[in-house]
């Protein structure tokens, strides 16, 4: 008998992060590892998601991930990932096999405010192309908050400020 191996194992993404003030919505890919072992958006240290996040509102930095669930909804924030479940030997998109999307469509028919799509990184854009193409929303994608792209933080933080201007609309 063949032995099971991690990547024949499904995996699967959080429930989202929003209430009926969000006026946008961010979308992620998947979770990582550290992010699926800690069950919690964005938990692997490098990741500069959440240090993004308080940044842009000038709030100061907390570990309290209700704290920073509650600082998303504050901000008309919402959070999700494009995919519901998939397969995955590390936490890289490329490495993600056999993916089913999340009902992102009825998600912003129960939430009109939404206006905008932000996309953590290209990966979770083009899921998204892929199964919502007749979502007519605005959508722009930001580079990826994870150590694995290059990417300065003081340039991913200013490419990510585009939130704020959209939010306050």
């Amino acid at each position: 008998m063949k032995k099971t191996e991690l990547t024949d194992l499904p995996i699967y993404s959080f429930e989202p992060i929003a209430n009926f003030q969000s006026k946008v919505l961010i979308l992620g890919t998947m979770p990582g590892k550290e992010s699926l072992k800690m069950s919690s958006y964005y938990a692997h240290p490098q990741n500069v998601f959440w240090k993004i996040m308080f940044t842009l509102f000038n709030l100061p930095y907390s570990t309290d991930y209700l704290i920073r669930r509650e600082m998303l909804l504050i901000n008309g924030v919402a959070l999700w990932d494009v995919l519901e479940r998939c397969t995955r030997r590390s936490s890289l998109d490329t490495d993600i096999r056999t993916e089913y999307p999340n009902n992102i469509t009825d998600f912003l028919l129960s939430h009109p405010d939404i206006s905008h799509i932000f996309f953590n990184g290209k990966g979770a854009e083009n899921y998204f192309r892929k199964y919502f193409p007749e979502v007519t929303l605005s959508k722009q994608v930001m580079p990826s908050t994870s150590a694995a792209h290059a990417k300065k933080w003081e340039e991913k933080l200013e490419i990510w400020k585009a939130i704020i201007n959209i939010r306050k609309k």
